[in-house]
């Protein structure tokens, strides 16, 4: 996912890995999804905890579910291809959401994908990634 981000790395210790043998670090990241913007559909590769810190988010998630996400409401992305989902801001403010993950370095923060079957594909004007 791209857009307005920050990312912060804890500092690394050599006795930190994945059950694989990747290194990992905790990662926090900035994400900011303008009016009318969206993330596209994409999938994460480990879970995310997510807090909206300001805007309305609204998730499309893989079997057609719905959720608004507020300012103040956090939420988990649970991990995997299975776990497609879209973010969209309906709204007229920015959406503002800190999200933190485990991830290997240099490991990406979000990985596209297809619509899922039965869904629309996204056609939005901009897009965070």
């Amino acid at each position: 996912m791209g857009g307005r981000q920050a990312t912060v790395r804890r500092p690394k210790a050599a006795d930190r890995r994945f059950k694989e043998g990747a290194a990992s670090d905790l990662v926090a990241r900035e994400i900011a999804i303008e009016p009318g913007g969206c993330t596209g559909w994409h999938y994460h590769q480990v879970p995310l905890i997510a807090v909206v810190k300001s805007g309305t988010l609204t998730r499309i998630l893989h079997d057609g579910t719905v959720e608004v996400h507020r300012t103040g409401t956090s939420f988990v992305e649970p991990a995997g291809i299975q776990h497609v989902h879209l973010g969209r801001n309906l709204g007229s403010e920015p959406v503002v959401l800190c999200v933190t993950a485990a991830l290997a370095e240099d490991a990406p923060f979000a990985l596209p994908a297809d619509a899922p079957p039965g869904a629309t594909p996204c056609a939005c004007p901009t897009r965070t990634r």
